[in-house]
């Protein structure tokens, strides 16, 4: 068999793996690329394949990043059924038509700009009704159960426990009357997280080709309710808003939970919480009539106490946008919950103009910041930030909570991998940038005595039993200097951060001297910014 890494390979983003064996050919995932433009531009490429030819797809879970694809590759061709969990199916019959969407508009908002200067007009990705015809190719399947796809193909769906309806894919293929065991871990989630039953364990496989997103750090270990708690008492008795940039799923519903459960123990004031995200409520929906998934915690609350765990008495959802501007012109504190999680994009840009300027509000950070992000910035300390073409002076308190990622961190992706009894004949590491991927892989050699390799984008690995090769990509990938200055910017970055707190501290005793060292540094920075979105 053919094992190809058609994205996720070396960097975070676009999941997609291509598994050719002499019968059929089939996908495991089938993801966006999303972050600077080199990366997202693999979006526009045509599949290095036909898809006309894939039998089937296996997808772990609805993240975009996993799922984005898909209606893409149904336009191109692909007539065969789409395999995932129920949840998964119900999160996707959302998302996909809001990807859809937003194909559409950054479509519209390009022509405008490439009409005035005369260049060709661009189509989107795909349209909202080709996202719901892709939607009719989806097939529900339960976890735990093996299926057969075909005479030589087998697969199980296991919770990954990352978001609602995630799962790893045990697979077994047969050849020539030998069978080979592939495991994907998919987006591997934190155990003991609320709502999330814990991610399961495998004891056996041949190959295992595992995430690594959080592969070179450790969560704090800290109680979220307290820090919660604190953050949100702090800052109502300012005065201000909590400004929480959150993932519509799985993010929001996080913090939902943990403050239904600080408010009725009474250890959080009585203020509104608005969900201000179309799809955040359309997920919370999905969530709320899927209790059958929910760890013992969540579940004994929703169906035995009849306490539902994502449902507070002040809780106000906000669909339409005016709706939503009306949050900004309240006199008193809230909770305002908005997409996107990394503050890129979406409503929440709005509510971070309206508070970051006020001294008295907080803006709370809980998933992963990624490098250039207006998420990253704020959390790196930055003083002004250009929000909607406008410069805000960032005054608000910002907090960084990084204990609600739902992915799995060093220690726990290691102690997942431990529980292969078997010893794997190779672990390929994927969905990480290659800063992340590559001392996670020498931590796997070291700690768990386990072969471990990192492939790029295009390799493939030829596999026949437990021997197998790795062929170099043979695709056009992101040109190699140009990749080079992207992290050498992206280094210079956090270099920026550092050395800009540093000077803070120098010249304390000497304030005068602070505003022109902060002006010079905010224009570098500015460049970096700038070029880092060009790439």
């Amino acid at each position: 068999m053919r094992l190809t890494f058609l994205g996720a390979a070396m960097m975070v983003t676009g999941s997609s793996y291509l598994i050719e064996t002499g019968e059929e050919k089939f996908l495991v995932d089938c993801g966006m690329f999303q972050g600077s433009k080199a990366i997202s531009a693999f979006n526009r490429r045509d599949f290095p394949y036909n898809p006309a030819e894939i039998d089937y797809v296996l997808l772990t879970h609805a993240h975009i990043d996993h799922s984005g694809l898909l209606p893409k590759l149904c336009k191109a061709g692909f007539k065969g059924p789409i395999y995932a969990t129920k949840v998964t199916t119900e999160l996707c019959g959302i998302m996909l038509p809001d990807s859809a969407h937003i194909q559409e508009f950054d479509a519209e908002i390009e022509n405008r700009k490439g009409k005035r200067a005369g260049r060709k007009p661009v189509e989107p990705l795909y349209t909202v009704p080709d996202a719901y015809d892709c939607l009719k190719q989806f097939s529900a399947v339960s976890y735990d159960k093996e299926i057969s796809l075909s005479p030589n193909v087998r697969v199980r769906f296991r919770d990954a426990g990352h978001i609602l309806g995630s799962a790893m894919v045990e697979i077994w293929i047969t050849e020539q009357g030998q069978t080979t065991k592939l495991v994907f871990s998919g987006d591997l989630g934190q155990p003991d997280q609320p709502i999330l039953k814990d991610p399961v364990t495998i004891s056996d496989a041949d190959y295992v080709i595992v995430e690594s997103t959080y592969g070179n750090r450790r969560h704090e270990r800290y109680d979220r309710e307290e820090a919660l708690a604190q953050i949100v008492n702090e800052t109502i008795g300012r005065g201000g808003n909590i400004v929480i940039p959150a993932f519509a799923v799985g993010r929001t519903q996080t913090i939902l939970y943990y403050l239904h459960k600080l408010l009725k123990a009474g250890k959080i004031p009585d203020v509104p919480v608005f969900i201000d995200s179309p799809l955040a409520i359309s997920a919370t929906d999905i969530f709320l009539h899927n209790p059958q998934e929910y760890d013992n915690e969540a579940y004994d609350l929703y169906c035995r106490q009849r306490d539902n765990p994502l449902r507070l008495p002040q809780l106000v959802f906000t669909r339409t946008a005016e709706e939503s501007k009306a949050i900004n012109n309240l006199e008193k504190p809230a909770i305002i919950i908005s997409a996107s999680g990394m503050a890129d994009a979406g409503r929440i840009l709005h509510h971070l103009k309206h508070n970051l300027w006020r001294p008295e509000a907080s803006v709370l950070l809980v998933g992963y910041q990624a490098q250039g992000s207006l998420g990253r910035r704020l959390l790196d300390g930055a003083k002004r930030v250009k929000i909607l073409g406008e410069e805000i002076s960032v005054k608000a308190k910002i907090y960084n909570l990084d204990g609600f990622s739902a992915h799995a961190d060093q220690e726990q992706l290691l102690t997942w991998l431990s529980h292969f009894e078997n010893k794997p004949a190779q672990v390929f590491v994927v969905h990480g940038e290659r800063d992340t991927s590559e001392p996670f892989a020498t931590l796997i050699a070291e700690r768990l005595g386990f072969a471990a390799t990192i492939p790029g984008y295009g390799d493939a690995a030829v596999i026949a039993g437990r021997e197998w090769q790795l062929e170099k990509s043979q695709l056009i990938t992101i040109d190699p200097a140009l990749q080079q200055f992207h992290d050498y910017l992206t280094r210079l970055e956090s270099v920026y951060a550092a050395y800009r707190l540093r000077l803070e501290r120098m010249v304390a005793a000497d304030a005068g001297k602070l505003p022109e060292i902060v002006r010079r540094l905010e224009k570098i920075n500015a460049f970096v910014q700038k070029t880092l979105g060009d790439l």
